[in-house]
């Protein structure tokens, strides 16, 4: 029924709009007493509980940073299933993101490419939304995943992450230092382990006790991945999320003609498999003596 629903109907709308269109779906499974009748059929099997960061998450199965950019869904999230969801990509500074439209389906694929440039209310406007989800018992795991203001220059990155580091980590199960999205100029670039030494040295001392992490590219060389993971392991990181999505375009089945009418931005989906898999073995194999986690 949901192939069917989606192929003629859902398919056919602006994909962003669809998306707002399933938030307030989203949003109303999380409102009691619909969360409760929700759970009765999605709520995980015990023996599916998982232990990592320090914490205990109900289901292996969580949502990623990038849906729920501006803290409003987690209840909702939670009622459908979800172990942890991931917040944001939260910056210091409100943003609009990139102009529309910016993002994109390629449905022969099973992939979207998205520009969305970190669109999001600040990172005052999600603590506020974080403290009330606080007070409840019944929520998933959170994190917050933070990125760079798209105002702030690139030299002043630092200083930016340790702002958001600083208001959203005690409200934060987890915080995760996002330096690999495509759609955020320079940003990239804050891979390199010389810049990033620094870069998490000083956010790991903002986030206090709250497990830092950070997001890593599949574009990245696999020395330079092996690089990173031994960056983490030295400098004190409970863990490291691969990956972000890719710039590359090899090997869709899309027509190269929709493929370029996407324009820039990351793809994601069922191309990115691979790729991913085998970062997380890269990381696996530099950091799993040193217990550090790779989600």
């Amino acid at each position: 029924m949901y192939p069917l629903l989606f192929r003629s109907v859902l398919s056919r709308l602006d994909p962003e709009f669809a998306h707002h269109l399933g938030a307030l779906v989203i949003r109303a499974a999380g409102v009691a007493p619909v969360a409760s009748l929700v759970r009765t059929a999605t709520a995980a099997d015990p023996s599916l509980r998982v232990r990592a960061l320090g914490l205990e998450f109900e289901s292996p199965f969580g949502v990623a940073a990038g849906f729920d950019k501006n803290v409003t869904m987690v209840r909702g999230l939670r009622a459908l299933g979800f172990g942890h969801v991931e917040v944001g990509t939260v910056t210091a500074l409100p943003q609009p993101g990139n102009p529309k439209p910016r993002l994109f389906r390629l449905m022969a694929d099973r992939a979207v490419i998205n520009r969305m440039g970190f669109n999001n209310q600040g990172a005052e406007a999600a603590a506020r939304r974080l403290r009330a989800l606080r007070r409840s018992r019944r929520r998933p795991v959170i994190g917050v995943n933070i990125g760079k203001s798209r105002a702030v220059a690139v030299e002043d990155a630092t200083t930016d992450y340790v702002r958001s580091a600083r208001l959203l980590a005690p409200l934060a199960d987890y915080l995760v230092v996002n330096v690999s999205s495509p759609n955020t100029p320079g940003l990239r670039g804050l891979q390199a382990v010389e810049t990033l030494r620094p870069l998490l040295t000083a956010v790991l001392d903002a986030a206090g006790t709250t497990p830092l992490l950070v997001k890593i590219a599949p574009d990245l060389a696999d020395d330079e991945v092996g690089d990173i993971a031994r960056l983490a392991v030295d400098v004190g990181l409970a863990g490291i999320i691969a990956t972000n999505t890719t710039i590359g375009r090899e090997g869709l089945r899309a027509p190269a003609a929709t493929v370029e009418a996407a324009g820039a931005g990351g793809l994601s989906g069922a191309p990115l498999k691979q790729r991913a898999l085998d970062v997380l073995d890269l990381v696996r194999g530099k950091t799993v003596d040193a217990g550090l986690d790779a989600l």
